[in-house]
């Protein structure tokens, strides 16, 4: 049996994990199944970046999250409405925030105090992931673990939850 058979009998027996793990993100029949077979066609199409000492149901249902976010943001793009009458490049955000007025400034400026307190080890790591950076982007540009990077920015969060106590609402 080639390797191509072997992949894909071992996709087979999968079916049914597949289809337990998309009931659970789409909690949908029809849609969990219109997943299943997006993750299994995205799947034999990238048998080639399959490499042999890795999981395979975990890699499979790793393509199967990612598609079912990817379609998700799609989703969400698409019913964001924009009113063509509105120029969008002076848009006033700002009022509309609540940091407008002279309080909202105060607490903007206690939360960038409280940021910068931290010390750097955690201050950089949590500055780049509240930017955008994923965690792995981050380890890979400061040169430090994937799990340091995730328990750094975590006990960055803790930190300011204590010393930003005061700007939780009950």
């Amino acid at each position: 049996m080639n390797t191509t058979n072997v992949f894909q009998t071992q996709l087979l027996g999968l079916q049914d994990n597949m289809m337990c793990f998309a009931m659970q993100l789409t909690a949908n029949r029809e849609d969990a199944q219109d997943l299943l077979q997006d993750t299994t066609l995205k799947v034999l199409d990238n048998q080639d970046k399959f490499t042999d000492n890795t999981n395979f149901k975990g890699w499979v249902l790793t393509v199967m999250r990612n598609i079912f976010i990817n379609n998700y943001h799609k989703v969400v793009r698409v019913q964001t409405m924009v009113d063509k009458g509105t120029d969008v490049y002076n848009v006033d955000t700002i009022s509309h925030s609540g940091f407008d007025t002279p309080e909202g400034t105060c607490d903007i400026k206690e939360i960038n105090k409280a940021i910068e307190s931290l010390n750097e080890e955690m201050r950089i790591p949590f500055a780049m992931y509240v930017s955008g950076y994923k965690y792995n982007e981050i380890a890979e540009r400061l040169d430090i673990p994937m799990g340091t990077v995730k328990s750094r920015i975590f006990t960055a969060r803790q930190e300011l939850q204590g010393e930003l106590q005061d700007f939780y609402y009950n």
